[in-house]
């Protein structure tokens, strides 16, 4: 059972997966269908977390937005994420693997 499964998942995993870890700053541009039209909106922010493995992985992305923080998560290998590019990596290496520790802070104190 399980062979059957990996087999499908393979078919459906991206071939250029891009290399970022928790705390880069990335990039995330995101297809987005309204009525007829498509566009790629692009959303920038903080990794704070990778979870799964293989066709589930999935990244969170966090920004402020007027003083509000805003978390979006992405899957890795879903065909509506066209790139993930990383803007810069974090001014210090984390500690952790995820970051939720950034939720509860504000100002520059909310960026590593």
């Amino acid at each position: 059972m399980d062979n059957i499964i990996l087999e499908l998942e393979k078919q459906h995993l991206k071939e250029q997966v891009p290399a970022f870890k928790t705390g880069d700053f990335v990039r995330v541009e995101y297809l987005i269908r309204e009525g007829k039209n498509e566009r790629i909106q692009p959303f920038l922010g903080q990794v704070i977390r990778l979870a799964g493995h293989g066709l589930r992985k999935t990244f969170t992305v966090r920004r402020i937005v007027q003083g509000e923080g805003v978390e979006r998560t992405f899957p890795l290998h879903s065909p509506r994420v066209v790139d993930v590019k990383v803007q810069r990596g974090p001014n210090r290496k984390p500690r952790r693997a995820r970051l939720y520790f950034l939720r509860g802070r504000v100002g520059k104190s909310a960026q590593l």
